[in-house]
């Protein structure tokens, strides 16, 4: 799981901000929210423009290092516009069985590293600074990838060349994924099953307003009945009552309705909260997997509050053992019924992120009342 996560000098965060998910405070309720000491439901609350977003895309930023799986829009600028320095730095902090990993590195662009360094129990497994051309690669042994050809990879570099390259320079860790034969059981390989399971999403309304063609796709998934009845009893549970049925087109084309004493097409008189929550289950449900992380950025955005506590507590049933983040402006889930003080944060304008448990000098129980808390001024101090 992802134990620790820092951040510094990435678009609105100026400073240093962390998210420590083992830093709870041993509360007796909601106890689903933590799993052997690590938080692994956690909700943020902000301001617009606190950066939940740039949050999100900076957690999810190990995805382009390590796999190259970019979530930059239009590319390059990532780096805090008040800040001096070149680069924004990143730090992940991972538990796996009795192990510790912690991969750090920093960015001068979307692109472009600035240096990487991977440590395991302690131990500098490697360190690679791309604006020097220096490279330490002393500890391979220590996770059995000793056979790797280190030469091979500084040629890649072109170290030493004669000509300059002007492509960006290959992260180590990607290339040793890639290139050396490591065990199964390798602490690389749960690291890389962990972060290609990661996923960010902003739940919304826009699948009538999407490419007819990802609709028909969508549309052709549900011709599996133990699918479409999935998506029906994922409405349901949600509230929506409503029975599906999929129909083949005149032209060949799948049509998705509402079963009634007459068929009502679906995309034609479904509310946004509807389209809202069969966009989240086209991203996040459709199919068959283990996500390791989620990050929910505004998944209540078209939902009325008691609709998007159901989706915290699906969520929460259907993925136990999955981190998810969520994000929201919806104070009504500013309760001890669904998370804990410990797992329930406020993002502030100036970049910090601080639990409840941590922002009163009140120690917080579960008969208080959070939401006339926050409403009342009560964490003001941390907006």
């Amino acid at each position: 799981m992802l134990k620790k996560f820092i951040l510094k000098n990435y678009k609105n965060f100026k400073d240093e901000i962390s998210i420590n998910f083992e830093n709870t405070a041993g509360y007796q309720f909601s106890t689903d929210c933590v799993i052997n000491g690590t938080i692994s439901k956690m909700l943020i609350y902000g301001r617009n423009a606190t950066g939940k977003t740039n949050l999100g895309n900076a957690l999810m930023d190990i995805q382009a290092t390590m796999f190259d799986i970019s979530h930059y829009i239009g590319g390059s600028t990532i780096l805090n516009a008040d800040s001096t320095g070149n680069s924004a730095q990143f730090s992940y902090e991972f538990g796996f069985d009795d192990k510790v990993l912690i991969y750090r590195y920093a960015r001068f662009s979307g692109q472009e590293l600035k240096e990487e360094e991977l440590i395991i129990d302690g131990v500098t497994i490697f360190k690679c600074n791309f604006e020097s051309g220096k490279y330490e690669f002393e500890n391979l042994n220590y996770i059995n990838a000793e056979i790797a050809n280190i030469d091979r990879y500084l040629q890649s570099m072109n170290v030493d060349g004669e000509e300059e390259i002007r492509e960006f320079k290959l992260p180590f860790l990607r290339w040793m994924i890639s290139n050396v034969a490591l065990n199964n059981d390798s602490i690389l390989i749960k690291l890389s099953n962990f972060v290609r399971r990661m996923r960010m999403t902003t739940a919304g309304n826009g699948m009538l307003m999407r490419a007819r063609r990802i609709n028909d796709t969508f549309n052709e998934s549900l011709e599996d009945p133990v699918r479409l009845k999935d998506l029906e009893d994922f409405l349901n549970d949600m509230g929506i009552e409503c029975r599906l049925a999929l129909k083949n087109l005149p032209d060949g084309r799948k049509e998705l309705y509402f079963l009634h004493e007459k068929l009502v097409p679906f995309y034609e008189t479904a509310s946004s909260g509807t389209f809202s929550l069969v966009d989240l289950y086209r991203k996040l449900l459709l199919r068959s997997w283990n996500p390791s992380f989620i990050y929910l950025d505004e998944f209540d955005a078209f939902y009325h509050y008691e609709m998007a506590e159901k989706v915290i507590s699906y969520f929460s049933r259907r993925y136990p053992k999955c981190q998810i983040i969520m994000t929201s402006h919806n104070t009504n889930l500013m309760t001890n019924r669904l998370m804990r003080p410990d797992c329930l944060f406020i993002l502030s304008k100036s970049g910090t992120l601080t639990a409840l448990c941590n922002a009163t000098e009140r120690e917080l129980r579960e008969g208080h009342n959070l939401e006339k808390m926050y409403i009342s001024g009560e964490f003001e101090r941390y907006e």
